[in-house]
């Protein structure tokens, strides 16, 4: 099966609505941030480029590298990969394409011994930048594209009922399930059913016109393949054309996604990562080791064109279609959406389901595998056999992770460790430029950690103190808090300082908690704090993650300290900064 819910847990986080739903699928929304490039009427085609060139940190971009190999070993008890292929950039440079590990190392699986039964060194196959992937559930991806496409061009209706378009579809209480309820995995359909178990295509179909959802429409999300296998049979009926020739004539030509399509041929095998030893029970049919032809057993059961799965690709390709998408539908000549269309698939739709966050296709906010990339506007998806493609247009920067973790077995890996893990080294490559001066105080990106950053005492007994600093600011909703606290007893108790911030154009917002939390912006925001008066006040920025995941992190830059009689503290004066005790916190001049 292609659903890839197993790959970890999903925190709930609130949610940012960029616009408001109409009948028909329009959209009033604000203009994609990444989508600059296009606008301007030069978008962005993809070259090689040095980090530099892509306005990229170099030394994160090396730890990405080193924290994915890290996973070709124990993780914790097998390898979570036998390979995998990486590719991140920024606006048009792709800055990293990386392959580490094997594409074919395994040519069974010991069940006795819970061991892979190696291929002998000779006949293995180590991963290159041009390897081809079976994408799994990433194939939604473009099936949601060519549904966009459709909704574009008036043949479908985003509020339209999928019986309107397939009367056999409306039995069972599905006649209200609507194409944006299949597009958000709202439709209250169950998560998969084993279609391949049907002899036939007819009875195939026959089970799904007899699926009754199991929420009424609308009232749930529930993560299913049955909504993408259901649009696409709704679009082949409108166009009267095969998925695949749909993805070929009107996604990958146009785009010159040369190594990109269903059912690779015999002539690719050598250049197709292997996935698994399909075998009972762990695998729905006994296949053997599944090599050039598709995972899902669902899929293969459809001829290996499937809405859900069944799409291979490179990395190259994706990064393509990822770039094209950041541009607003464009690439070099060749436009396949309007910009209008892509905002669909980038803004929530699912705001009545917290932690959810899901546009037209993508999933949004997805914290357990786009780690400290995710934003309420990252976009993003991942595949069953270990792939993931994550965009990000408030920074133009764009991660593909592929990999081979079904092989030899699917149960050699659980979560997303490397996905999260590359992703918050990608993250950590969009540099943060200080507010004020050569450098700012950073929090680190660490998990399960109390960062402090503290001002030495200050006698503000005359009154009228107040603190001002510049404060960057993007962690993990909830579970990742900045405090901003004072002590009068020297650290034995601490209270929390209400205080104000301001984004340059913006009102000033309240903190009556004396805590931020969760996305700001991505931008500087001004701080400001009355402190009480007494004779030994310290103020103290404390910072402290769960074990999970982690934000971009935060950032203090110009603390200073006014009173009726002065300034009391002033960073920018060397013999104040000195006094500053800093525990986790480094002066970071990114």
């Amino acid at each position: 099966m292609s659903a890839d819910t197993a790959d970890g847990g999903r925190l709930t986080r609130r949610q940012l609505w960029r616009g408001t739903l109409a009948l028909g699928g329009a959209l009033l929304i604000a203009p994609l941030p990444g989508s600059a490039a296009a606008a301007s009427g030069h978008p962005a085609t993809l070259r090689y480029g040095s980090p530099e060139r892509a306005g990229l940190l170099p030394a994160p971009l090396r730890q990405l590298v080193t924290d994915a190999q890290a996973f070709l070993g124990p993780s914790p008890k097998h390898p979570w990969y036998a390979g995998a292929v990486l590719l991140a950039g920024r606006g048009g440079t792709v800055a990293l394409h990386e392959p580490i590990g094997m594409a074919v190392r395994y040519r069974a699986y010991d069940e006795k011994t819970d061991t892979g039964v190696e291929f002998p060194a000779e006949q293995q196959i180590p991963m290159a930048e041009d390897t081809v992937f079976d994408l799994a559930s990433v194939s939604k991806l473009f099936t949601s594209i060519l549904a966009v496409q459709q909704i574009e061009r008036g043949a479908l209706e985003l509020e339209g009922t999928v019986a309107s378009y397939l009367p056999e579809f409306g039995s069972a209480g599905k006649q209200d399930i609507t194409i944006r309820q299949l597009l958000t995995h709202t439709s209250g359909f169950r998560a998969w059913i084993p279609l391949y178990a049907a002899p036939t295509h007819e009875e195939k179909l026959r089970l799904i016109w007899n699926e009754a959802p199991l929420n009424p429409p609308g009232s749930a999300y529930l993560y299913s393949d049955l909504n993408l296998i259901s649009l696409q049979l709704v679009l082949e009926r409108i166009t009267g054309r095969g998925l695949d020739t749909l993805l070929r004539d009107e996604i990958t030509a146009p785009l010159g996604m040369r190594r990109t399509r269903y059912n690779p041929p015999a002539s690719w095998r050598p250049k197709v990562a292997a996935t698994e030893d399909a075998r009972k029970p762990w695998s729905g049919l006994d296949r053997g080791l599944v090599w050039g032809e598709v995972h899902d057993e669902n899929a293969f059961s459809l001829g290996g064109i499937a809405g859900h799965a069944g799409v291979f690709s490179t990395a190259w390709d994706l990064a393509v279609l990822g770039r094209t998408l950041l541009n607003g539908g464009v690439y070099g000549r060749a436009r396949i959406l309007r910009p209008e269309s892509v905002e669909l698939m980038f803004t929530d739709f699912n705001t009545a389901f917290p932690g959810d966050e899901h546009g037209l296709g993508f999933e949004l906010y997805q914290h357990w595998y786009m780690g400290a990339m995710a934003t309420p506007r990252t976009a993003g998806h991942t595949g069953f056999t270990g792939t993931s493609l994550v965009l990000d247009p408030t920074t133009d920067s764009f991660l593909i992770v592929l990999g081979n973790s079904v092989h030899p077995v699917r149960s050699w890996r659980s979560g997303s460790a490397p996905r999260v893990a590359t992703a918050n080294d990608m993250a950590r490559a969009v540099p943060v430029r200080p507010r004020h001066g050569r450098s700012a105080w950073f929090s680190g990106m660490a998990i399960s950690t109390t960062a402090t950053l503290a001002l030495p005492a200050l006698d503000t007994s005359p009154g009228g103190a107040r603190l001002r600093c510049a404060l960057w600011w993007d962690t993990e909703p909830r579970a990742d808090v900045l405090a901003l606290e004072a002590t009068t007893d020297g650290g034995t108790t601490w209270s929390p300082l209400q205080f104000t911030t301001t984004r340059h154009g913006d009102r000033p917002q309240d903190h009556p908690e004396g805590t931020v939390t969760g996305w700001s912006g991505r931008v500087w925001h001004r701080l400001a704090a009355d402190l009480p008066a007494a004779r030994q006040l310290a103020v103290r920025w404390r910072y402290t993650t769960d074990r999970l995941y982690v934000g971009r992190g935060v950032y203090v830059d110009g603390p200073r300290v006014e009173s009726r009689t002065g300034v009391l503290f002033d960073e920018a004066r060397p013999a104040d900064a000195a006094r500053i005790e800093a525990k986790g916190w480094t002066a970071s001049a990114d």
